[in-house]
């Protein structure tokens, strides 16, 4: 019986240590999630399209990570901020995502980071230009890739008012994207001795801007500081256009992606000023992915799907680096790259989260310009990580160090 009792105690033992390992084995398993918008405003801008960028990504790495397939897990958010904060949970918990992508929208990523924080889980956000995600709300597990309202505004709002536009109106996104992206052209305005004669706020996914535009025009400013986005940029300025303002105000596109022009098309877009982390046409690697992704999907990727594809190989040759999927330790890895790829070759992530890299002020070509289909932009003038997001010293992050 004492024998029966010592083999028993054994295989009991040899049993959890074999769960042991095989729990260890399952915590390595890496399963990228995607918490976007997919039907909304900003579908075209990330969206489903997007997912086949994750995809490129993953069978350039070779399909697998620390010798196990990837898995992809998506969901709508539909820009609403407990819906995005809720499924990053049950991501985490039931589905085991070892990072997630996505955000389009800051109020939805702003509740994501809060979960991604909860749960140790890095969450890449992209899309959502809010700077405070790597500012006064900053964590440990958020980097913000891609661009922010900071260098957006460095980059447009300068050139505007380089080319005197001085007085601005702000047609602005009722929520924290709005906010943080008007608030960043505005200290760009009055540093630059221009001034902003007024504001209005407008709701998201808003039919009609006649109101709002009347507004405007009667501000007397000189330019409409659109700070909104994706079908909300595109239906403000087609009526804009179509009411005659844009012949007494010029416009400035705040945030504004190939997608989006695309859908205006050059006649009415055309002289715009605009920023961007990224455009399919600046070089022969821009090209070559460009060339794929419109092969495989029938457009050529805005800066945001360019990012997913950029993102998700940058975590996983992270992975790879820390031979785990540990998010302390892929993390630190994260922290360490030096990111040269199709998307930038001087990219580095800050101990702020934030992914710095050039941006580019580009100007909408005329119809007589543009050579073909998709060749939308002129480069007007290349800004360095430093000037675009500012100094790593003046970030309001509570993780930098003083």
């Amino acid at each position: 019986m004492r024998l029966k009792s010592i083999l028993a105690t054994a295989s009991v033992a040899l049993t959890a240590a074999f769960m042991g390992v095989a729990a260890d084995a399952a915590s390595d398993k890496v399963v990228i999630g995607d918490i976007d918008d997919m039907s909304g405003v900003y579908a075209d801008v990330i969206g489903p399209k997007a997912v086949e960028a994750i995809k490129f990504a993953v069978a350039d790495i070779g399909g697998n990570a620390l010798g196990k397939p990837i898995d992809i897990v998506t969901y709508d958010h539909q820009n609403k901020p407990d819906l995005g904060g809720q499924k990053f949970r049950e991501f985490a918990d039931r589905d085991g995502v070892t990072m997630v992508l996505g955000g389009s929208n800051t109020g939805v990523s702003l509740a994501m980071a809060v979960a991604a924080k909860e749960k140790k889980v890095p969450f890449i956000a992209i899309g959502a230009a809010g700077a405070s995600l790597t500012g006064k709300d900053c964590n440990a597990y958020t980097i913000h890739y891609g661009y922010d309202t900071t260098a957006l505004g460095n980059g447009t709002a300068t050139a505007i008012l380089e080319q005197g536009g001085k007085s601005w109106f702000f047609l602005t996104a009722d929520y924290a994207f709005g906010t943080q992206l008007q608030q960043s052209a505005e200290r760009v305005v009055n540093a630059n001795g221009g001034k902003v004669v007024g504001a209005v706020r407008v709701p998201l996914a808003t039919s009609d801007f006649s109101s709002y535009l009347l507004q405007a025009q009667n501000s007397g400013a000189q330019v409409l500081g659109l700070a909104n986005a994706g079908g909300d940029f595109v239906n403000s300025l087609k009526a804009a256009n179509e009411f005659g303002i844009t012949a007494t105000m010029k416009p400035a596109a705040l945030l504004a992606f190939l997608s989006d022009i695309h859908a205006l098309g050059l006649d009415a877009a055309k002289g715009l000023y605009l920023t961007t982390g990224w455009y399919w046409d600046l070089n022969d690697k821009t090209r070559a992915f460009g060339k794929r992704f419109l092969e495989k999907t029938g457009v050529e990727p805005t800066m945001n799907q360019a990012a997913y594809y950029s993102a998700t190989l940058t975590y996983l040759n992270a992975v790879k680096a820390a031979g785990t999927t540990d998010p302390d330790k892929v993390m630190d890895e994260l922290h360490k790259a030096k990111i040269d790829d199709m998307f930038t070759d001087n990219g580095i992530i800050r101990a702020d989260g934030l992914m710095e890299h050039s941006m580019y002020v580009m100007q909408v070509k005329t119809p007589a310009e543009s050579k073909g289909p998709w060749d939308y932009y002129k480069v007007v003038r290349t800004m360095s990580g430093e000037q675009a997001y500012g100094k790593l010293a003046d970030s309001t992050c509570p993780l930098v160090k003083k």
